[in-house]
C-alpha cells in the first residue's frame, strides 16, 4: 500500500519521464533557474533514467543578487518589483536558457514561507518557460500549506508547465 507521499513522487516521476522523453525525441534540452525550490525541480527532471540526454543543468539563485549577476535579470526590475514577480521568473527562464545554450529554460521564484518576503505572502509563486523562439509561458500557482508543501507543489506545477509547453509545441522545434 503506497502512502500519499509516494503517490506524489510517483506522479512527479511520470511527469518528469514524459518531459524528458519529449525532449529526447526532439533532440532538445532544458535548463532550470530556481529560487524557492533550491534545486528540487532539477532533481525531479533528472530522476528518470536517461535524463542526461536532455537536462543541461541549472542555477539555484536563492539570493536576489545572483538572479541579476548569473541570470541577467535586470537590476531595475529587481529593485522595482522585488525577486518575486512574473517578469522576474520570465527573465530567469530566458537567462538560464541563454547561459546554458539549452532549448528551453524553466524558472521558479516565490515565497515558500513561513514568513512573507518583500511584502509577498507564502504561496506566492511565479513560474516561466522560455522557448527557442523567445516566447515565454507563465503560470502563477497559489500553493498553500506548509513550506514543504508549497515547495513540492511548485515543483509539480513547474514540471507540468514544461510538459504542457512541450506537448503544445510537438513538431514545431524538432529538426
Amino acid at each position: 500500500m503506497s502512502g500519499v507521499g509516494e503517490d506524489r513522487v510517483g506522479g512527479r516521476l511520470l511527469a518528469s519521464t514524459a518531459v524528458i522523453s519529449l525532449l529526447v525525441r526532439r533532440g532538445e534540452t532544458v535548463a532550470v533557474a530556481e529560487s524557492l525550490t533550491a534545486g528540487l525541480i532539477g532533481a525531479a527532471l533528472t530522476a528518470p533514467p536517461g535524463a542526461s540526454a536532455a537536462f543541461v543543468g541549472g542555477v539555484v539563485s536563492y539570493a536576489t543578487e545572483l538572479k541579476h549577476r548569473l541570470l541577467g535579470v535586470p537590476a531595475d526590475l529587481l529593485e522595482r518589483e522585488g525577486a518575486v514577480h512574473p517578469h522576474v521568473a520570465a527573465a530567469m527562464a530566458q537567462g538560464v536558457r541563454l547561459l546554458t545554450g539549452s532549448t528551453y529554460g524553466l524558472a521558479a521564484t516565490g515565497v515558500a514561507g513561513p514568513d512573507p518576503q518583500d511584502g509577498k505572502a507564502p504561496g506566492t509563486v511565479h513560474l516561466a518557460v522560455s522557448g527557442p523562439d523567445g516566447r515565454v509561458w507563465h503560470r502563477d500557482p497559489r500553493p498553500t500549506g506548509t513550506r514543504e508543501r508549497i515547495r513540492e507543489a511548485t515543483v509539480n506545477e513547474a514540471v507540468d508547465l514544461l510538459r504542457g509547453v512541450l506537448e503544445a509545441n510537438v513538431g514545431e522545434h524538432s529538426g
